[in-house]
């Protein structure tokens, strides 16, 4: 009994670098449909990612393992911007123009609400899920929207944060001790905490985040999108979230205009939002893997 037990031993122990080595690699270029348009990502404890439309609001899904992917939801024929899936596996997914916030099942696609947060010129943009609440971002007006039980809350911003001429508020992400809000304004290159009752203080950085995006906060890192600069930005912030340092930006030559990001394992996934090129029904577009920073 030893004896075998000892050549299967043996022999696994051979094998194990043959196996391990034909193990596939994920793909770190995923091709979206053409025309697409994406600009949010969700991706949540499983290897699968979600990715919104611009063009038309679709929900498309991709197996991170294959790159294989289908659309899940169709759109209302308005645009999804950012973001966000639950422990549950809701999507919550900002309306852009429409003025609109959707929450989707992941599973089935099925929209299970849809809360109409601001009418006329607006443009619903980020999402953060933080304190049992799904919050989102209004880059035309100066207010952030608080989602709780299917109840939703203007949140008036005051303080430090006061919107200029451009895109204003864009990202948003928790702080680190998870007791306020980091939005990005686009605008000037800033960083916010926001309380939740809307008081503003500008987070003092040794860098400005120009064209800032989208939001990744990962224990004291906030990874940073700058779309136009085709950048990533890390920062290591203090627990409240009142100062940063700048740690390290990366960027790749795959990058096209990323928008938003979302993390799986050791990467960071982000979409190719190409807002350079004109978009045509036919325009191609991929979303590219990094190593995390």
């Amino acid at each position: 009994m030893f004896r075998r037990v000892g050549v299967a031993l043996a022999a696994l122990l051979v094998l194990s670098p043959a196996v391990a080595s034909a193990a596939p690699s994920l793909p770190t270029t995923i091709n979206l449909p053409a025309g697409f348009r994406p600009e949010g990502v969700a991706i949540g404890s499983a290897p699968v990612a979600y990715f919104g439309s611009l063009a038309d609001g679709d929900i498309y899904r991709v197996d991170l393992r294959t790159g294989a992917g289908q659309v899940i939801s169709e759109g209302p024929g308005t645009p999804s911007v950012g973001m966000k899936i639950d422990g549950r596996g809701r999507l919550f997914v900002s309306g852009g123009v429409a003025g609109d916030a959707r929450v989707i099942d992941s599973r089935t696609g099925r929209v299970l609400e849809s809360h109409q947060l601001a009418t006329g010129t607006t443009f619903i943009n980020g999402v953060a899920l933080v304190g049992g609440s799904a919050w989102f971002t209004d880059s035309n007006n100066q207010v952030v929207y608080r989602l709780t039980c299917g109840v939703v809350t203007n949140v008036p911003i005051t303080g430090d944060l006061v919107y200029t001429e451009g895109l204003n508020a864009n990202g948003i992400a928790p702080t680190p001790d998870g007791r306020a809000l980091l939005i990005v304004q686009s605008s000037t290159g800033n960083l916010f905490r926001v309380d939740f009752n809307g008081v503003s203080r500008q987070v003092a950085l040794d860098y400005t985040l120009t064209n800032g995006d989208g939001l990744l906060l990962s224990g004291q890192t906030l990874y940073v999108v700058q779309n136009r600069l085709n950048t990533v930005a890390v920062l290591h912030l203090n627990r409240q979230a009142t100062s940063g340092t700048l740690v390290t930006t990366t960027t790749d030559p795959r990058f096209d205009v990323p928008t938003t990001m979302a993390s799986f394992r050791d990467r960071l996934y982000l979409p190719n939002a190409r807002f350079t090129t004109t978009p045509t029904p036919t325009t191609e577009y991929t979303a590219v893997a990094i190593p995390k920073p």
